[in-house]
This record gives structure tokens, C-alpha cells and sequence, in this order.
């Protein structure tokens, strides 16, 4: 009895101790009154979170919330919204996607006729000589084929009616192609004579003369500015940081609070640097470096960056293209195209030095991402990175190298990606977003074998990383999830329906996936006690809303580092 008593006396002092501890230091912010999905196994729901300097501090119930409360805290109210860790976007072009702001905006055209509409009002506004810029077209996606035209692409004819004197170039909305009037071709010296390019052709129409469409590397060939005034380095620098302050507003309205900027120059890179050591940007940065193998050996070692900027700027990874976009049919396929019986597509130059390129990443400390979206661009690299991992002896699951896209697949090359530990970086929204036409060129067995086989690749032990390829598509997370989940196309039929994503694998791919991707698990991708306070707030459960509700979902707060970085209109 008597040791009873001293047991209970015991623990009444353990009780009354926890009771009279002083409350913890104040957060910068608190959260209260929502339903967090943590994406941490430890504890997957929570009712609120608490930030202090940047890292979250708490998580937990309302009740325990309140000992963080000071008097400088600020406190929000989630009324009951589902918070998330901060949407990760795996893939996408952060210059390209503020670039897309300034040039004409040709995603949502869908004739060819709209967009010459859309250059004459460009060169009624612009000055004599000057450069139109656009970007967004698909010809796959306009409702009649242009006449005349070739493999179905427009010729230059009708622009050169509306724009004789400006020179015209129009990106194509892949990225992997451009489309330019006369005027452009001439002061870019493309002629029927020109040599096509390593990995690239001019297309031309029935008399050997270019029609106006660049495919793949023939892009590099148009001299963009040419015959215009040199800017000065004060406009160049005035601009630049206009394109990042543009790309930076829609990332964090659209509550992506990390960007993975798939392949940047060293010049461009030291540019983002500048950005962030004057707080520019809102938005973190993880940067893939692009160059040439003597370049890449020359400066890898002095531009590793982990962390830079209180985490604003990593620079870790090494990107390759090894073909180019199905849409321009330069994807390297291991078979003729379904629709273009004469050609398998366009490798590209850097698939030749690839295996130099691997040693380099493994001598640095580099993932390597390597652009394929054929199957035999992905069967290509897949071999290449067997190679490296056994020449030197690694795990790949270790290393974390990444084929970006991995669009469309053979089935015996799926299984490699788990036995390899590759991750694949996808893009959700290219299926819906190609699905109406893709079948045209592949055909519909090599579709179902393996295009945009998501759960395929789960079942083979892969990792998987979404994005969106911005500009290529819309950076909207939300629609990206919404293909992710559904495989919706707009026409109300759905692609392949057995590769769907659930809801729950499709937020922890865009969240914590997408931090295992870019080795920063540790730090984003979920909501724990010493991780960054980088929070997405929903106005709907996009995990629980019907389907066809997902796409209504909007954001309502952007949080980076604790920070309120977006508050929606009307709050």
C-alpha cells in the first residue's frame, strides 16, 4: 500500500510538473481549424500546425496549437479547408514559363486561322522590324488541317500576308519545334540549300522550299533578334528580371511552393543566384545544368549549390535530352510512327556523349535527368545508366537518376526502372492533354502496352515524379492531380483508365515523391515537426470531392518558410 501511494505520489509531480512548464517560445504562425494531410506516416492528420524561423515547430490538435499563440503570431483560420505540404513542381522550364508572359499566350487556339489573327493584331501594335514572339500551338489539337500544309503543319504563306516585314517565330507547344514566316527565314539565311541539322530538319513543301516548321534541333538555326538594335545589358538585365518576377507570381498562385527547373545554362544559373541572394523570388528553385561535355567538366565541381538562400537555390542535377516530343514526331521510337510509316523519330547529338556525361555526374555528386519520351530513347538511356552504375560500382537506387517524361515505354524495358532504382518524372496532364491524338501516332498497341503507364511503373518497384513541363502545359497543379487521378480527356473519355493514380498516391507523388526525387525528403515534401513551413491551403478535399468537383478546387493560401506568400481574392 505504502509503495502504491508513493507510485501515485510519483506520478502527481511528473502531472503537476508538465502542467506548470512554461509554454514553448511563439510561433510566427499558426494554422488552426483545418484537416492537414501530412504526407508523414507518424502522424497523417492533424488539425493544426505551427511555424517558427521558417520550420514548422508543431504539429497536432487545436487545443495543444494555442500554447504557440503570442501576441505577434499571426493565426489563420483554415475554417475547416484541407492543408497540404507545399505542392512540388518536378518538372518545368521557370524561364520558359515567364518568357510564355511576354510573347502571345496560343495554348487555347484552336485553328490555325486564330493564330494568324492573333500575329496581325501583335504586329499592329509592334515596331517596324520587330520580333513576334508566341508560343502554345498544337496542330493536333486544331479542329480542321490548314491548307495548304505539310505532314500537317500550316505553310508560311498566310503569315506573310499579315506580318511581310516582321519577323515571325511561334514555339510550338511542346517546345520541340518552331514555326516562322518568310521574314525570318531570311534573316536567319534558311534556305532551301541549308544543311539539316544533327537531330533536326526544315521541313519543306512540294517544290523544296522550307514551309515554315523547324523541327527539333532546326530550331537553333532561326537567329531570334536579328535585325533589331542589341539591347543594352541594362534592358537585357531589365527584362530578365521581369521574366522571373512573372514566372515566380504564377508558381505561388497556383500553390507551387518548389520549382524543379528542368535544365538551365551556367549563365542562366548564375542569373537565379543574383535573384536570390536580392530575395526576388518567392518560389524555392532546384535547377538541372545543361551544357557541353567540356563545359559540364569544366564548372560542375564550383556550381553544386545545396540549400543556398535559406533554402531558395539547389543546383544538384545534370539534364540531357535524348529525343525530342511526340507531338513534332521527333520522339525516338523503336518502330516506324503509326502515321509517318518512313520515320522512328530524332535522337539527339548529346545521346552520343551521354556515357561521358554519366561518369562526370558520378565523379560530382550529380543526379543525372535525361529528356525520353520514345521507347527506344527511354531503352537507350536506360542502357547508359546500367552501364554507369555498374562500371562504377553504385546502387542506382542511391544515386536517384531520373528519365524525364518516360512517355511512352516497351514492355520489357518497364520492370528496369524499379530493378535500376530510376526514377520516373512524368507529367500527368501530357496524357490528357495528348491522349485524343496520341493513339495516331503510335497506334493502339503500343499505347496500351506502354504510354504514360504510371501504375505499371509503381508495380515495378519505380519511384515516380510528377510535373507539369510548364510552359508545355499550365502550371496548375490541381489539373495535373486531376489527370493524375482520372485520365480524363476533354471529350469525356478516358485514357487507359487502369493506369490511374488513387488519390492518396497521387498527392504523396506530388508532394514528398517530388521531394525523394530532388534528395530533400528530409526537409519538404511533408508536414513534421523541423521540416520547412511550406504549406498548400485547397477551398475543397481534393482527396475526398467527387471527380468531376477536383477541378473547381482553388488555392487559397501559399506558405513558403512560414511565410503567407498568396492569400486568394475575397479573404
Amino acid at each position: 500500500m505504502c509503495i502504491r501511494h508513493e507510485y501515485l505520489a510519483v506520478m502527481l509531480g511528473i502531472w503537476l510538473a508538465a502542467c506548470s512548464s512554461p509554454p514553448p517560445p511563439a510561433a510566427d504562425l499558426v494554422l488552426r481549424n483545418g484537416r492537414l494531410l501530412t504526407m508523414d506516416e507518424a502522424r497523417p492528420e492533424a488539425q493544426a500546425l505551427a511555424a517558427r524561423a521558417g520550420r514548422i515547430v508543431f504539429v497536432g490538435a487545436d487545443a495543444d496549437a494555442a500554447r504557440y499563440i503570442g501576441p505577434s503570431t499571426r493565426t489563420i483560420d483554415l475554417q475547416g479547408r484541407l492543408a497540404i505540404p507545399g505542392f512540388i513542381e518536378a518538372h518545368g522550364h521557370f524561364v520558359g514559363l515567364g518568357e510564355r508572359k511576354l510573347g502571345l499566350e496560343l495554348t487555347a487556339t484552336t485553328s490555325w486561322p486564330q493564330i494568324v489573327q492573333a500575329v496581325a493584331g501583335a504586329v499592329a501594335r509592334a515596331r517596324p522590324g520587330q520580333w513576334i514572339v508566341g508560343r502554345g500551338w498544337h496542330q493536333d489539337k486544331w479542329t480542321a488541317v490548314p491548307e495548304p500544309n505539310v505532314e500537317g503543319f500550316p505553310t508560311h504563306v498566310s503569315l506573310d500576308a499579315v506580318s511581310p516585314d516582321n519577323p515571325v517565330m511561334l514555339v510550338h507547344a511542346s517546345g520541340h519545334g518552331v514555326f516562322v514566316n518568310a521574314k525570318a527565314l531570311a534573316l536567319s539565311g534558311i534556305t532551301r540549300a541549308t544543311p539539316e541539322p544533327t537531330g533536326g530538319d526544315i521541313l519543306k513543301d512540294a517544290r523544296g522550299e522550307p514551309a515554315g516548321f523547324l523541327r527539333e534541333n532546326a530550331a537553333q538555326l532561326v537567329k531570334r533578334g536579328a535585325g533589331e538594335p542589341e539591347p543594352t545589358a541594362e534592358g537585357a538585365a531589365s527584362r530578365f528580371r521581369e521574366v522571373l518576377r512573372l514566372a515566380d507570381q504564377e508558381a505561388i498562385a497556383k500553390g507551387v511552393t518548389s520549382f524543379q527547373d528542368a535544365g538551365e545554362p551556367f549563365a542562366t544559373i548564375d542569373a537565379l543566384r543574383s535573384a536570390v541572394d536580392r530575395g526576388d523570388l518567392r518560389v524555392r528553385l532546384w535547377v538541372m545544368v545543361q551544357g557541353r561535355v567540356a563545359e559540364l567538366s569544366d564548372k560542375l565541381a564550383r556550381y553544386k549549390t545545396i540549400g543556398d538562400g535559406h533554402d531558395m537555390l539547389t543546383v544538384r542535377a545534370v539534364k540531357v535530352y535524348a529525343d525530342g516530343a511526340m507531338g513534332s514526331r521527333g520522339a525516338w521510337l523503336l518502330q516506324p510512327y503509326a502515321d509517318k510509316p518512313e520515320s522512328v523519330g530524332l535522337p539527339r547529338p548529346d545521346m552520343a556523349t551521354l556515357p561521358q556525361v554519366a561518369r562526370l555526374a558520378i565523379e560530382q555528386g550529380y543526379q543525372l535527368a535525361v529528356h525520353a519520351i520514345g521507347d527506344r530513347a527511354n531503352r537507350e538511356v536506360l542502357n547508359v545508366y546500367e552501364a554507369a552504375f555498374k562500371a562504377a560500382g553504385r546502387r542506382g537506387a542511391d544515386l536517384r537518376w531520373r528519365i524525364e517524361h518516360a512517355q511512352q515505354l516497351n514492355a520489357a524495358d518497364i520492370p528496369r526502372f524499379g530493378a535500376l532504382g530510376v526514377i520516373a518524372s512524368m507529367q500527368p496532364v501530357h496524357a490528357t492533354s495528348d491522349g485524343s491524338w496520341v493513339g495516331e501516332r503510335i497506334g493502339p498497341a503500343r499505347l496500351e502496352e506502354g504510354a504514360y503507364v504510371w501504375r505499371k511503373l509503381l508495380a515495378s518497384g519505380a519511384a515516380l515524379a510528377v510535373g507539369t513541363d510548364v510552359p508545355v502545359e499550365d502550371i496548375d497543379p490541381i489539373a495535373n492531380y486531376y489527370a493524375a487521378v482520372t485520365r480524363r480527356l476533354a471529350d469525356g473519355g478516358v485514357l487507359t483508365g487502369d493506369q490511374r493514380l488513387s488519390r492518396l498516391e497521387a498527392l504523396r507523388a506530388f508532394t514528398l515523391g517530388n521531394a525523394f526525387a530532388a534528395f530533400e525528403e528530409s526537409i519538404k515534401g511533408s508536414l513534421g515537426v523541423g521540416k520547412l513551413a511550406d504549406v498548400t491551403v485547397l477551398s475543397k478535399d481534393i482527396t475526398a470531392v467527387p471527380d468531376d468537383e477536383i477541378r473547381s478546387a482553388r488555392v487559397v493560401y501559399t506558405i513558403v518558410g512560414g511565410q503567407v506568400r498568396y492569400v486568394a481574392a475575397g479573404l
